[in-house]
């Protein structure tokens, strides 16, 4: 039986969508003046720590075209960042943990501070309490009633806090190479360590959903660990990245990765025992930490500044009513030749397998698709009359 070749009238869009990718699209992104190793999102701005620069204040009401609103000098080096009615908590490095006003996002200004006895790598805030995560210092707990005048009222001592998260009475403190501590903090006056789990790397960064804690373990990936007792936490599973895993976050489903050289990774953690990687957005860049928040992943990229992504359900759907062409009305059924349409420029287009997969690049004219494994593949490209983004089904034979 004779196959019609298909001309098939896509190209692929340019700029960052060519960066190598599964299920994670590009959205937009800022500079900063520093680098950018922190991000929390609340309502429509990112507060971005951005390291010897202090806080810098984005909008991201519209994510394709995040723009800088405001900054704050910080006199130490902005490390981590959280967000509290309107104030916004930075861990400043060697200068402790600094208060500032975020009434008016344009116009920051520092209201408090509180020294740390060691630097002082993350922070987060729950009730009236600041809980920071102070490398050979511990875990400091500040009272921020007033945030004018914090105040420390109690600590734990650890080997190297670098990240810490709290849920209800407990705090969890990614701990350098002593893994995870888990800390109850039922007295803020008197938090103490009530459980650990060894990690095989260096835990940098932590996560906390429902009755699991996610670590991100540098050389090791993303570990899992069961907290359902927080005295007895115990390893359930993990995933590991091909970079080295410095933030993560949790977002029903799915863990998000910030994989340092390798990017973005998002994991599934639908079953816990079970993580499996089902995207990713690999750049050049230092990927250090990262949010979520309506839909879209914002990421810390050191030099790069603030970098907006989005993913995507697993796999490819066609687009409706995409732009296809062919010769005769046939199905759009390929052997061996996969021929595009030349446009009015040079284009490049890309052939996804079914799992979203890239596997090859397609240029105008004809491509050879016979090493190909038969199956069903996607051309995504951008539609030649609007330009909008378009991906066409093709069924390669053998």
């Amino acid at each position: 039986m004779k196959v019609s070749h298909v001309l098939i009238a896509v190209t692929c869009l340019l700029s960052a969508a060519s960066a190598d990718s599964l299920n994670c699209r590009f959205i937009g992104s800022c500079p900063t003046l520093g680098n950018a190793v922190d991000v929390v999102v609340n309502g429509i701005y990112a507060f971005v720590a951005d390291d010897s620069v202090g806080l810098r204040i984005i909008s991201v009401s519209d994510p394709a075209h995040p723009s800088g609103v405001g900054y704050c000098v910080t006199p130490g080096t902005a490390q981590g960042v959280a967000v509290s009615g309107i104030y916004a908590y930075v861990a400043d490095g060697g200068s402790g943990l600094r208060v500032i006003s975020i009434a008016d996002p344009a116009q920051p200004s520092e209201v408090g501070f509180c020294d740390m006895p060691d630097w002082t790598w993350d922070v987060v805030v729950a009730g009236n309490y600041a809980y920071v995560a102070a490398h050979t210092a511990g875990l400091r707990v500040i009272s921020v009633s007033d945030p004018t005048q914090p105040v420390e009222v109690g600590y734990c001592d650890t080997r190297t806090a670098y990240s810490v998260a709290v849920a209800g009475n407990y705090a969890y403190v990614a701990d350098g190479d002593s893994g995870l501590r888990v800390i109850s903090v039922a007295d803020p006056a008197q938090p103490a360590e009530v459980g650990s789990c060894g990690t095989p790397s260096y835990a940098e960064g932590v996560a906390v959903a429902g009755s699991y804690v996610y670590i991100a373990d540098l050389a090791a990936g993303m570990r899992v660990v069961s907290v359902a007792d927080p005295t007895q936490p115990f390893e359930v599973g993990y995933c590991e990245t091909p970079g080295n895993a410095e933030g993560v976050t949790v977002a029903e489903n799915l863990a998000y990765v910030a994989d340092y050289g390798a990017g973005l990774r998002v994991i599934s953690v639908a079953d816990p025992t079970q993580p499996v990687e089902v995207g990713y957005y690999d750049t050049p860049r230092s990927a250090c930490n990262l949010d979520v928040a309506g839909g879209y992943v914002y990421v810390a990229h050191g030099a790069a500044g603030l970098r907006i992504h989005q993913f995507y359900e697993t796999g490819v759907k066609e687009t409706p009513n995409g732009e296809v062409r062919t010769t005769k009305c046939l199905p759009t059924i390929v052997r061996g030749i996969l021929r595009l349409e030349k446009g009015p420029s040079p284009s490049t287009s890309c052939l996804l397998d079914a799992a979203g997969r890239k596997v090859m690049e397609l240029v105008p004219g004809r491509n050879d698709v016979s090493r190909l494994a038969p199956g069903v593949y996607f051309v995504r490209g951008a539609q030649a009359q609007t330009q909008a983004q378009v991906v066409r089904r093709v069924v390669i034979t053998g």
